[in-house]
């Protein structure tokens, strides 16, 4: 869809909106600490969703907000966990977006997890709710292009099922300003502040909000980096996430051990 062709909001006209974020680390928010975060044990992240809100704010007047998410978490068990209690609140909205974790470890299977996640769909679209959906970036490099093809087979999972049920989609696989570096934090997992900034302006445009600012807005020129400072980094980057995230792995840890919801009810978005 081009900018031109941003439908009418589901939210126009509505003079308060309940919203439920439903998800992993990518709808937490990690990669976009608050000025806090450094106090709090597991960090405290502000990420796209809670942007999205802010933005939604400024539209509606009146907004309830609740991000159950939790980093680390397998589409399993944000079926279990998140989804029932994402139903008890009864939203107008939800932003569903789970089953990365799965497909980054061996035996990911891109069509059973879609099975679950239209799962979830379907009871959320029963209640009357707005769902929304994703798909991921399109990374053509990097340690990612190895999984590429289970992650596409994922996503066109995905835009089936928002086809299906009516749901809106944002579509990152087309948003190849988030294949910039900038867009991402210094671990290659998660979005930086930039990218999740940019990101919720692109769920405004998938759900007709406006909002100031362009999701595409071109990066300004990058500083040209040699091969031999290019691969400090790539050492510094396996040195101080990928061997820890490798270590997790195989210990059957997770990031999200010990860490809940930031923010388990609706509760009213001040801005």
């Amino acid at each position: 869809m081009s900018r031109a062709e941003v439908p009418e909001s589901p939210l126009a006209g509505r003079t308060d909106l309940a919203y439920v974020a439903v998800g992993d680390s990518f709808t937490e928010g990690v990669g976009d600490p608050y000025p806090d975060s450094d106090g709090h044990p597991h960090g405290h992240f502000r990420g796209w969703a809670d942007r999205f809100a802010d933005h939604a704010a400024a539209h509606v007047g009146r907004v309830g907000y609740a991000n159950l998410a939790v980093r680390g978490k397998l589409l399993g068990q944000v079926l279990a966990e998140q989804l029932p209690r994402a139903l008890e609140l009864r939203p107008d909205l939800v932003t569903f977006s789970a089953g990365g974790n799965d497909l980054l470890r061996p035996g990911g299977d891109p069509d059973r997890l879609a099975r679950g996640v239209e799962h979830a769909v379907r009871q959320l679209r029963a209640t009357g709710a707005e769902v929304v959906l994703f798909t991921g970036v399109n990374f053509a490099t990097g340690y990612m292009r190895a999984r590429i093809g289970v992650f596409a087979r994922f996503y066109l999972n995905i835009r089936t099922i928002a086809d299906r049920h009516g749901c809106h989609l944002v579509d990152q696989w087309r948003m190849d300003v988030l294949t910039d570096p900038r867009a991402w934090h210094a671990d290659r997992l998660h979005m930086s502040p930039e990218g999740h900034r940019r990101l919720a302006l692109g769920v405004c445009e998938a759900l007709g909000v406006p909002a100031e600012g362009r999701w595409d807005e071109p990066w300004p020129p990058a500083e040209a980096v040699d091969w031999r400072t290019a691969r400090r980094a790539d050492l510094r980057w396996a040195r101080g996430f990928l061997v820890p995230w490798l270590g997790r792995r195989l210990t059957g840890r997770s990031s999200g051990d010990h860490v809940t919801a930031k923010r388990p009810e609706l509760t009213p978005v001040v801005r």
